[in-house]
């Protein structure tokens, strides 16, 4: 008795490599397009969409239209612009139920908000840059230049040179090479030399202050949580408006938040380092 085997066919793009070249591009400009979709909860035109990403709007048009089918990007037709979809969503969140970090560090930030009654919020270093893993929001209104998910820049937010104040001066360096220091703001640092000094007082204090740098009319003050080896693993903050935050609350809120960063190192079982 013979036994037949099924063999699987190979498809033109396994035996062709253009082909498959072509598919992997894209699926490098689909995810583009998804990326810079994140990046404005609003919303884009086709238009502005292939100026952002650079591309063709033809081949926008046509990846958006197939993102759409599957419902990773949604089309508003009142305002005709393309914006994040259900399942992007979903696929993001998958990744937060994951991340039992998110998860044991909401409790210290509930706490952190409701003591300062600012927005509480925590950021990872992810593949070289600052990730907003979380938030607890405010009761006050206040729309914010950052987003869970969001990227953010290491130099011109207070996250961000909290970690930063954590750093070797080489390891500052090599951020300051990779992302540049964007003037987001009058108030940005794009000196490197303003930077370290500020990162200087940092170390000293104990927390960071970000005066206006990321977005006029915002102010945030951030710790670092370190980890079991005493290397800095996230930053949590507090953010509000200038209006809420003077001059004289800077250093009460810099110790709360100092204060709950120690909780929620000693909580993972991190290691706070001694500095001299």
């Amino acid at each position: 008795m013979k036994i037949r085997v099924a063999r699987l066919s190979k498809s033109g793009s396994e035996t062709n490599p253009d082909a498959r070249d072509g598919a992997v591009q894209s699926v490098e400009r689909a995810l583009h397009i998804i990326e810079t979709l994140a990046e404005d909860g609003e919303g884009y035109r086709l238009t502005d969409l292939a100026i952002r990403t650079g591309l063709p709007p033809s081949t926008v048009h046509r990846l958006l239209t197939t993102l759409e089918k599957r419902h990773f990007v949604q089309f508003d037709g009142a305002t005709s612009t393309w914006r994040i979809g259900a399942k992007s969503y979903l696929v993001g969140s998958t990744f937060m139920k994951r991340n039992s970090f998110a998860t044991q560090a909401l409790p210290y930030l509930r706490k952190l908000r409701d003591q300062t009654q600012e927005t509480a919020n925590l950021a990872i270093v992810d593949d070289g840059a600052l990730l907003v893993l979380t938030r607890v929001e405010s009761r006050e209104l206040m729309r914010s230049v950052s987003r869970v998910g969001g990227r953010v820049s290491m130099a011109t937010s207070g996250l961000g040179k909290a970690l930063l104040s954590a750093y070797s001066d080489a390891e500052v360096f090599a951020v300051i090479k990779r992302e540049g220091m964007p003037r987001l703001t009058s108030n940005s640092i794009v000196r490197a030399g303003d930077l370290c000094k500020s990162l200087h007082d940092i170390r000293q204090r104990g927390y960071s202050v970000d005066d206006e740098e990321a977005q006029i009319g915002l102010r945030c003050v951030s710790a670092v949580v370190y980890d079991g080896l005493g290397e800095p693993h996230a930053a949590i903050s507090v953010s509000g408006k200038t209006s809420r935050v003077p001059d004289d609350r800077l250093s009460v809120l810099g110790k709360a938040v100092h204060e709950i960063a120690l909780e929620l190192t000693s909580a993972i079982g991190g290691v706070t380092p001694h500095r001299a």
